[in-house]
């Protein structure tokens, strides 16, 4: 059986970790320092649920308030993964305006999303408490994670989390895996 293709957006403000999760979901290893993403593409073929798939994560350059979104962003995306950085109250608050583009953009009610609060590994700048992080992704009916790029915590469960929220909006899956390091 051929893997199932789902392409799937990476969005938030500049400098949340967007490429640091997809470069650690790919390829295992954590890049501390790079240029600004314009948007990067990247590929990896993983298996959920006993079904390969093969996942195109769109890395996306950072939104702020004024991004529009490129309609590349909705077309033939099956998923959003959506971070912020616990460290930027900034990001929190972009995160909210760029949910409510995916949706505009999308023309659904109810996209498949997982809403992640990245450097989890930086307890001392944290800022946005996970209780918010977890209030938000409710009042979205999405799925929560804190993640860590650097430590690669929970960042393969995000992605697989996406695969299993696009499989339940098509109506292939009804339970919900449980998982070690989701929180909602």
């Amino acid at each position: 059986m051929p893997p199932k293709q789902r392409k799937i957006a990476i969005m938030g403000y500049r400098s949340v970790g967007k490429s640091s999760l997809s470069i650690q979901f790919v390829e295992g290893q954590f890049v501390d320092s790079y240029d600004p993403t314009i948007e990067n593409t990247f590929v990896k073929t993983t298996k959920v649920n006993n079904q390969e798939y093969e996942l195109k994560l769109v890395d996306t350059a950072g939104q702020d308030e004024y991004s529009i979104l490129p309609t590349q962003y909705s077309v033939d995306v099956h998923g959003y993964v959506l971070v912020y950085s616990i460290t930027s109250p900034k990001s929190f608050e972009i995160i909210k305006i760029i949910y409510d583009k995916v949706l505009d953009m999308s023309g659904k009610i109810k996209v498949p999303i997982v809403l992640v609060g990245n450097k989890k590994d930086l307890p001392m700048d944290r800022v946005i408490s996970e209780g918010e992080g977890l209030k938000l992704a409710a009042l979205w009916k999405a799925q929560f994670f804190e993640a860590s790029a650097k430590q690669n915590e929970c960042v393969s469960d995000i992605f697989h989390t996406m695969v299993m929220e696009i499989e339940k909006a098509n109506g292939n899956l009804q339970e919900k895996e449980n998982n070690s390091c989701s929180i909602s």
